[in-house]
């Protein structure tokens, strides 16, 4: 229970739930990754310059966390081959975009407005992933 910690975890959770609020009041869109990142794919242009500097935000986010944290980013070895590992970041784009939307849009978003939908694509999704390491396992 080394990696258990449940300060942080509340900390980074109410600061995701903030900023999708925020994003959301003073946007008027859903701090969705997968909405945002696929917009950018097919660009709109009264929004592309919102959606580009969200994307951009994460990235940029990631960078500087790494610059200061770099043990946060630690990680053994991926077990599984690139070839597995690409297929299955496809599956996921695929299953984001037939489920309209992601955990960040229906979990944290949809559930967050009540939203039915949201609710019962957030408990396929763990459902979906429970069943998948039941079967195929975890990472090793």
């Amino acid at each position: 229970m080394n990696d258990f910690t449940p300060l942080s975890a509340l900390a980074g959770g109410a600061l995701i739930g903030l900023a999708a609020s925020v994003f959301l009041l003073t946007h008027g869109k859903i701090a969705g990754i997968s909405g945002m990142f696929g917009g950018l794919l097919q660009p709109r242009t009264e929004d592309g310059p919102v959606r580009f500097a969200f994307v951009a935000g994460l990235v940029l986010a990631g960078v500087v966390a790494r610059m200061f944290v770099p043990g946060a980013f630690e990680a053994p070895p991926p077990s599984r081959t690139l070839a597995v590992i690409a297929l299955a970041g496809l599956l996921v784009g695929f299953g984001t975009r037939i489920g309209n939307g992601c955990t960040s849009g229906h979990g944290v978003c949809g559930i967050g407005r009540f939203s039915v939908r949201s609710l019962v694509a957030t408990v396929t999704f763990i459902a979906t992933g429970a069943l998948t390491v039941a079967i195929f396992g975890g990472a090793s």
